[in-house]
């Protein structure tokens, strides 16, 4: 296991935005794992730059209420800018999703 992985991560890092503009909307009330063997920072708003305010621990599912464009990130699955909304408040870098896809798995926010 990395230091990267041992730590909290939420996926600082720059990249190029992903492809797709094709929208599931029964994706919304899926449940999608986190990242095998991490830790994931929910932050306030859609970018690094915002505060914590949760830790997902290791093994956690989320489900995707919106997705918004927000900091480039580069995480396990690829690099991206898109944010998955989590709940009020509440948001979680993409790249450190399983959703199955590069691009948007639910409506934006």
């Amino acid at each position: 296991m990395s230091v990267d992985q041992i730590q909290n991560i939420d996926g600082a890092g720059e990249g190029e935005e992903t492809g797709g503009e094709g929208v599931v909307a029964a994706a919304a009330f899926s449940s999608y794992p986190v990242a095998p063997g991490y830790r994931l920072n929910v932050r306030s708003g859609p970018g690094t730059n915002y505060s914590v305010v949760r830790v997902l621990p290791e093994g956690s599912r989320v489900t995707i209420n919106c997705q918004r464009t927000g900091e480039r990130v580069s995480g396990p699955y690829g690099t991206s800018n898109i944010w998955d909304n989590i709940g009020s408040g509440q948001y979680v870098s993409d790249t450190y999703i399983r959703t199955g896809s590069d691009g948007y798995v639910a409506p934006r926010c």
